[in-house]
């Protein structure tokens, strides 16, 4: 490292003349290492890393982390970071010494709630090609014998998990992106960061000015304060997590005196997620850390640098002192779990820092404030690798190689990104780190947060409300239980009945039978014009969109590898006026990255309401409220009319994401109550009812409509994922259109797998997602979304699946049961699409 000192004694480093672009990361702690790693891998070489601290331990999270990873999410993407990161740091070495020590995994059940969870836990394994089994107590036993086997009824054995050698991992990248040509300066301060005409152009230091094409913050906890400095909002908020290491244990002597002194751990790295405390080898010496403890908030803009920190009595600025109070309940939870510790003592601890967001995921992507300002940060250990080919992939090649969205910097709402939100919502993920959640449990606090104009109305019918993007969201009315009587739904298992009703049933049989009103507030709209706006969405989406104002169309976004960002519904108003239908705020970014001089493009969500009227009495409903001819000849299907609904004007189209006859109706938010309330009056007489998201996702795979981000995303391509009938090929030049040029129905991007409905063939069962789907007893695919379809009598799975025959036999796990499938065709209610059009 001594060619790191003499580079950081010049005060200004000029502009190079290589034609890489320049980059500058922010931060040398595993994130940086790894980025800078694949970068130069990948050709960018002009590559300079600063850290604050004295390299190789500059003092941060990476300095302290325990290393243990854990590869196993519920998270598709966050599994297969971990998933590279483990394969990496195997193949890195250091003085010999491997930077991952594979001891395996082992997560410990002591209540039936936990051993459910774990075998849920193991088909997340299965869905994501992690190896993975569900043990006995016994066996539990013998992979940790200084267990309490009594007090244990299971266990999750994943033998590739183990231990990441942090420090080492990250020299050992840092010197293979040295001999590239990058250069790691320590001991240096950023102080601020320089932008012109709303691009980056250098990052400013204690020891002088950087200029950059890019930067890249990898700052850890303390991103927050590189991000203020550029403008730029990093949705991030550290919290200190205790560690503590016992005494030495006789039962451990002799542990780690192997053939290299470092072989400190022999044992699979353990988790007993029943009282939040995770367990590793020390040698003789057992370490722990526990999420039991209140939230410990840290302001990262109070975080002392690292000299300030050591002259203070701190070990790194990272590590606070340990709090004995805290530690106390987690200290007896840890003696029954193992008794070996009755006699031992705590040697020493910390309350480590580190970072959390509001939903747990990463922070990645470069800033749509400033262009070439990039974000890694909100990533641990166990995703750092994975973390930092992802931003590597997507700064080199403009797009990560793997579904990233779920990471992406722009899906946080403004309403999610306020301080209090940030803080409030960061600490609740550390408590809930190891906590049994549901796939549709909502955030407890801060709610309200979002209401539609109509939420008045939806309290008095009994809504049960979940939350979604910061929006209350009815999922069904308590009003409509007396429709439920009698009628004939399957009992549930407890998980599954849980955020769910037969009330959804009921709903969803008055949507085929008479009509509902369903709030879709919450969909995202945007308002493009402009005189290019026609040329403009033409060619950046996938179907025909040159026609006359009064069309809708369903259209998709593609990346330049043909991969589906995001699916549209996209309404020509007036010659240069369009309302767009779209799923995130990733597709205002994206559009707006690309959006010539003259088109204008707007997020109307929060300014604006939709009611969607859907069922065959919908034209019995609307059409006695407006003068404009609500016919099938006058109002076809996926057309538009700008019209009036009683006293309020609206924006209606005639589209059906229920496979029912019907509208949507879009007017400002200010007249929404009045826009309900005269379609409600006039319902009455028709049955009219309110129903729910429950019911509303139902009725969409019953007939077969996708939903971005979960059935399909970019890691698909549009004849994969069953949405080919919205490319146009022969319509001119879009965006990924090369890309898609002899793929037609004949073979993916990737392989023969295909978005393949199922219906589970007992009726009385059901799934949830993200459930492993076996093809002649081996793992071949998993769910993506799955309901039960009240109208066909059967639960309705989408999976991603080899190419197989409509009729062929498969299994989906659930809980480790097997439940028998079949592929059918789609879409499998009204395939003759005859209701919808009528």
């Amino acid at each position: 490292m001594s060619g790191h000192e003499s580079d950081s004694s010049r005060p200004v480093v000029a502009p190079h003349t290589v034609v890489a672009p320049r980059v500058v990361v922010v931060g040398a702690g595993i994130v940086g290492c790894s980025l800078a790693d694949e970068l130069t891998a990948r050709g960018w070489t002009d590559v300079t890393v600063l850290e604050q601290g004295p390299l190789p331990a500059p003092g941060g999270s990476t300095s302290h982390a325990p290393g243990l990873v854990f590869q196993t999410s519920p998270s598709k993407t966050l599994t297969a970071f971990a998933r590279y990161t483990v394969e990496k740091f195997n193949s890195l070495e250091v003085d010999g010494v491997s930077c991952f020590n594979q001891v395996g995994g082992l997560e410990l059940a002591t209540t039936p709630e936990r051993l459910a969870e774990l075998h849920r836990r193991a088909g997340y394994a299965a869905s994501w090609g992690v190896r993975g089994e569900i043990v006995s107590a016994a066996r539990c036993k013998e992979l940790w014998p200084l267990i309490d086997e009594s007090a244990v009824l299971g266990g999750f054995h994943t033998p590739d998990d183990g231990l990441a050698r942090a420090l080492l991992a990250a020299r050992a990248q840092m010197e293979r992106a040295v001999g590239r040509g990058a250069r790691f300066l320590d001991r240096h301060t950023v102080t601020g960061i320089e932008q012109e005409d709303g691009r980056i152009t250098a990052v400013v230091t204690d020891q002088g000015v950087f200029p950059a094409d890019h930067v890249v913050s990898a700052a850890g906890f303390w991103g927050p304060v590189i991000g203020r400095m550029a403008g730029v909002d990093v949705p991030l908020q550290p919290l200190a997590h205790q560690y503590a290491r016992t005494k030495p244990l006789p039962e451990l002597a002799g542990a780690g005196t192997g053939p290299q002194a470092v072989a400190e751990a022999s044992r699979p790295i353990l988790r007993f997620q029943d009282r939040d405390l995770y367990f590793r080898e020390h040698g003789d010496r057992i370490g722990i850390g526990s999420y039991a403890h209140r939230p410990l908030p840290v302001d990262p803009f109070a975080v002392l640098g690292y000299d300030e920190a050591r002259a203070g009595g701190l070990e790194m600025p990272s590590s606070f002192p340990f709090t004995e109070e805290d530690w106390a309940p987690s200290w007896d939870d840890c003696r029954r779990l193992l008794p070996a510790l009755r006699g031992s003592e705590i040697e020493e601890g910390f309350n480590g820092v580190f970072s959390f967001t509001p939903d747990g995921m990463p922070v990645l992507g470069e800033s749509r404030a400033l262009r070439g300002f990039w974000l890694a940060e909100a990533v641990w250990v166990t995703h750092s690798a994975g973390v930092a080919k992802a931003v590597a992939e997507w700064m080199t090649d403009g797009r990560p190689g793997i579904d990233a969205h779920e990471c992406d910097l722009t899906r946080f709402e403004e309403a999610q990104r306020s301080p209090a939100y940030i803080r409030e919502r960061g600490s609740q993920q550390f408590v809930e780190v190891y906590d049994v959640l549901h796939p549709l449990q909502p955030m407890e606090r801060p709610r309200p947060l979002r209401v539609s104009p109509f939420h008045a109305r939806q309290q008095e019918l009994g809504a049960y409300f979940l939350e979604g993007g910061g929006w209350e969201r009815p999922h069904w009315y308590e009003a409509n239980a007396p429709l439920a009587a009698g009628l004939d739904v399957p009992a549930r298992d407890a998980w599954s009945a849980r955020y769910w009703s037969p009330v959804a049933a009921a709903e969803a049989r008055a949507t085929r039978e008479k009509v509902a009103l369903y709030d879709m507030t919450p969909l995202r709209r945007l308002e493009v014009t402009g005189p290019g706006a026609l040329e403009f969405l033409h060619g950046m989406t996938t179907n025909n969109l040159r026609k006359k104002p009064g069309a809708v169309t369903y259209t998709l976004l593609l990346d330049e590898t043909g991969g589906i960002r995001s699916d549209l519904t996209v309404a020509r108003l007036g010659p240069d006026r369009f309302q767009v239908g779209a799923n995130s705020p990733a597709d205002l970014d994206w559009l707006t990255r690309h959006a010539p001089d003259g088109v204008h493009i707007r997020d109307i969500t929060s300014g604006t309401c939709c009611v969607g009227v859907w069922g065959p009495l919908a034209r019995a409903l609307v059409q006695p409220l407006t003068r404009d001819d609500f016919s099938h000849e006058g109002f076809g299907y996926f057309r538009a009319k700008e019209t009036y609904i009683g006293h309020v004007p609206v924006t209606a189209m005639r589209l059906s994401y229920v496979g029912e006859l019907g509208w949507e109706l879009y007017t400002s938010a200010d007249l929404g109550l009045r826009l309900w309330d005269t379609l409600w009056e006039a319902g009455r007489e028709h049955g009219v009812i309110a129903a729910g998201r429950s019911a509303f996702n139902s009725l969409r795979l019953e007939k077969g409509y996708r939903a971005w981000g979960v059935d399909m995303t970019d890691e698909h391509d549009p004849y994969e994922a069953g949405v080919g009938f919205a490319v146009r090929l022969d319509k001119g030049e879009f965006l990924g259109m090369r890309a898609l040029e002899g793929r037609g129905g004949h073979g993916g991007r990737r392989s023969l797998r295909r978005l393949t409905p199922l219906l589970l063939d007992d009726p009385s069962a059901v799934v949830l997602g993200k459930e492993p789907v076996y093809v002649d007893g081996s793992a071949a695919g998993y769910v993506t979304s799955a309901a039960y379809g009240y109208s066909v009598g059967r639960c309705v799975a989408y999976a991603w699946l080899p190419e197989l025959p409509v009729g062929a036999g498969v299994s989906v796990e659930y809980f480790g049961e097997k439940v028998a499938a079949t592929v059918v065709d789609e879409p499998i209610f009204d395939p003759k699409m005859s209701r919808i059009r009528r």
